[in-house]
């Protein structure tokens, strides 16, 4: 009797609740909105918290949701680019709150088959260009409103701007500043070329791995010397600046709130799959409450938070000028914030293109010069196929940092294929003028492409200088005609780069192809033994963005 007695009293002792039995359920939540979850459990539990009779017992972990998603896409053996490893201080937990739907996407695009559910949003924040006051001041805040262009205006000419970013692959409001300065650059490089190229080559000058490390760069004292010293810009969150001059620091911050608005931290509730029913209407229960005008309402207010459709609480303590009211970009605000929205593409681009300029590489790009490449594209006015894929070249070579070490070989064509080199693997810090003219120079000659060979002895050139600590690659650019031409058969290629390959120095082979002619098999059982992948944009005007999301494909672990 005493030992059944134990065992009821154990199950029923959550809130004093008579139970049948207890279902857990493990939530990681993002930081900022962790101890806000966790007095909703407990205000649960006290008003003992059940689902049909059984006790619900909800564990709550603050996580990064970096480290989460990395977690999860690795549980489905996949990646989350820039995530890095799953950290082993995280398990993949039943519900995630991570702070942006972002990473939802992401982690769609990196596990397609993982069905995850979306409850919905339950706070929200959104992300605006934080300034030291007295920065802000001299560029006429409050009472001027900075806007996109006057901000890149800043970032890509002054002196005295210290522009800064957490990684975006890592940070969601980081992502979000990234995708809006992005979108304002490329429309600025129609009447400014160059803009995107400035901006990315600015925000990775001060990188932070965390956002504690970027917050403590900000200037400490309202002295000259410090402000020019400290942080002058980055992309946070409102919650991170109502948080930080909540501690009355000696420089408090100014939040400009852009038209349109940058993607908000829309702080979704997503459960995963393979719960038990019990488990999942738990979990449903549980969002109820946090998406209901309760007291959940009065912790977001003191975590700088606002309610999920983007109204501040009356006792919401926001930056000087914020909005009673933010447009969410759902819904009925879904017209009101053009930027509010972006499609995992658009992610995965922006990504690219800051992964080119901040992680360090050793390419050795091949450009296809056979006949085929003269084939005119009435997509891009007639321009040839040679004239989009050297665009498109030219342009990730400004976007290259000088820590990149680039070659450039022409494929010569003909029926014995082969290859002229035309510039060596050198560091961009004195080789980046020759690159660009050698590109210059480039013409289609004349025959099939007969690559196989070239191929092979591109991946033994970047195999034999190959550098630790950098991303080895071979890059194939080619409209795919005639590409086995030549005297070494596919078979033998791929015979001999499996002899050639060395775990402890792998080269990736990455092939953009231009146009519907591509022959993507053979292309694929290649970079199946090397490593890389191959990217086709079928309309040849498309090159400039596929060749961003070949970018993508390169890895430290490919290092």
């Amino acid at each position: 009797m005493v030992v059944v007695v134990g065992v009821r009293l154990g199950i029923g002792e959550l809130g004093g609740a008579e139970c049948s039995g207890v279902v857990h359920l493990a939530v990681a939540a993002a930081p900022d909105v962790a101890a806000a979850v966790r007095s909703e459990v407990d205000a649960w539990t006290s008003a003992k918290a059940e689902v049909d009779g059984v006790c619900v017992r909800i564990d709550v972990q603050a996580a990064e949701p970096a480290d989460v998603a990395a977690a999860l896409s690795a549980k489905q053996r996949g990646a989350v680019p820039g995530t890095g490893g799953a950290n082993v201080v995280v398990a993949p937990p039943d519900v995630w709150i991570s702070d942006s739907g972002t990473w939802l996407q992401r982690l769609r695009s990196a596990a397609p088959t993982f069905a995850f559910t979306e409850e919905g949003s339950i706070a929200f924040s959104p992300v605006v260009m934080a300034m030291p006051v007295p920065t802000a001041k001299k560029l006429g805040w409050p009472r001027k409103k900075p806007g996109y262009s006057d901000l890149l205006h800043l970032i890509t000419t002054s002196t005295t701007i210290r522009t800064g970013t957490v990684d975006p692959a890592r940070d969601a409001a980081a992502l979000s500043g990234l995708l809006a300065l992005g979108a304002a650059a490329n429309a600025a490089d129609q009447r400014s070329p160059g803009t995107t190229n400035g901006l990315l080559r600015a925000l990775a000058t001060d990188t932070s791995v965390l956002r504690d490390d970027l917050m403590a760069q900000l200037p400490q004292a309202t002295d000259d010397d410090s402000l020019a010293a400290g942080l002058s810009l980055a992309a946070m969150s409102e919650s991170d600046v109502v948080r930080f001059n909540a501690t009355r620091p000696p420089v408090p911050l100014a939040a400009l709130y852009l038209k349109p608005s940058p993607v908000g931290l829309d702080h979704p509730f997503a459960v995963m799959p393979e719960l038990s029913g019990v488990q999942a209407a738990a979990a449903h229960q549980f969002y109820a409450r946090l998406s209901s005008d309760g007291g959940f309402r009065k912790s977001l207010s003191e975590a700088g938070l606002r309610a999920p459709d983007g109204t501040a609480p009356t006792d919401f303590a926001g930056p000087d000028g914020a909005p009673g009211r933010i447009a969410t970009g759902t819904g009925a605000d879904s017209g009101a914030a053009a930027a509010s929205e972006a499609d995992g593409a658009t992610i995965d681009r922006a990504l690219a293109g800051w992964s080119a300029v901040v992680a360090p590489a050793r390419i050795l790009a091949v450009v296809d010069t056979s006949a085929s490449m003269r084939t005119p594209v009435p997509a891009a006015r007639n321009a040839t196929r040679m004239r989009l894929t050297l665009a498109a070249a030219r342009g990730g070579l400004g976007l290259f940092s000088d820590d990149w070490s680039v070659g450039l070989w022409a494929s010569a064509g003909g029926p014995g294929g082969g290859r002229r080199e035309l510039v060596g693997i050198h560091p961009l810090t004195s080789n980046r003028e020759s690159v660009a003219d050698a590109l210059a120079g480039i013409e289609p000659s004349g025959g099939e492409a007969g690559l196989y060979r070239t191929i092979l002895e591109g991946y033994r050139a970047v195999q034999n200088g190959w550098q630790a600590g950098r991303v080895n690659s071979v890059l194939i650019l080619t409209d795919g005609v005639g590409i086995g031409a030549g005297n070494l058969a596919l078979e033998d290629l791929i015979g001999q780069l499996k002899e050639a390959r060395k775990p402890d120095k792998p080269v990736q082979v990455i092939v953009l192809g231009i146009g519907s002619t591509v022959d993507r098999p053979p292309l694929e059982q290649i970079t199946e033994v090397t490593g890389g992948g191959v990217f086709v944009a079928e309309d040849p005007a498309q090159i400039g963005a596929v060749f961003l999301d070949a970018l993508s494909l390169r890895t430290t672990a490919a290092r």
